[in-house]
């Protein structure tokens, strides 16, 4: 891995880290949570995807167990929503950027790192998901509430796969590295937050179903009928 690459890895990796610590100092902050819940969810919530992705690749030890600096942003971004008085009008607009933000910081970190473990296009950009999403699902799960990719309530994974797929195609295309991870996370975040203030949703099962009732059928029933006695047969012309 060339200087460039780890760099960027390094500097977009703790980002994300601390910006995801705060994300989940910022819930626990919403569920009265002590010290312990804001340290929890804080290190669930930076670290718990890159684990996943660590593990599944299968390439030592998960990094956030070999390098003190993850937990120590980790920790930083719980302390900065339990020490910092946030209002929750201020929570309210700044938790979608934040999150927009991790989400496709994590999309295009996990997928790079898959990529440079030698694993093909596809395969890369799962686990750029897997990573964008993992740690808020765990986080999530944690606090009680359905997983935000589960509950189709508005774009989530959408936006972590354009940034993974940016993030994959432009190295596979041999552009720079560093740049092109830059571009594909505000891509992907973009999106998120463009969702949010849009409102886009993903269409949940029964959208498109339509149902009735057992005396609505047998109105309509009556009415087909009535239209049908209505019309006169036609005699042709002989």
């Amino acid at each position: 891995m060339s200087d460039e690459l780890a760099l960027a890895f390094r500097i977009i990796d703790l980002v994300g880290v601390a910006l995801n610590g705060i994300l989940g100092g910022l819930i626990a902050r919403q569920r009265r949570f002590d010290i312990t819940g804001f340290a929890v969810l804080g290190i669930i919530s930076g670290l718990g995807g890159g684990m996943i992705r660590d593990t599944l690749l299968q390439a030592g030890r998960p990094v956030a167990l070999t390098d003190q600096s993850y937990l120590l942003c980790a920790l930083a971004g719980a302390a900065v929503a339990y020490l910092l008085p946030i209002p929750d009008r201020l929570w309210r607009r700044a938790f979608p950027i934040a999150d927009a933000l991790v989400l496709g910081i994590w999309a295009v970190t996990g997928a790079t790192k898959s990529l440079q473990a030698g694993l093909g296009w596809l395969p890369s950009m799962c686990l750029g998901i897997t990573s964008a999403i993992g740690g808020g699902m765990i986080r999530d799960i944690a606090v009680g509430n359905v997983p935000e990719v589960f509950g189709g309530n508005r774009l989530y994974a959408i936006p972590a796969l354009l940034a993974a797929a940016m993030a994959v195609g432009g190295q596979l295309a041999g552009l720079p590295v560093a740049p092109t991870m830059v571009v594909a996370a505000l891509s992907g975040a973009g999106l998120a937050a463009l969702a949010h203030w849009r409102d886009w949703r993903l269409p949940v099962h029964g959208d498109g179903t339509v149902t009735m009732t057992r005396t609505q059928l047998a109105s309509l029933i009556r009415r087909v009928e009535r239209r049908s006695r209505r019309r006169k047969p036609e005699n042709p012309e002989k």
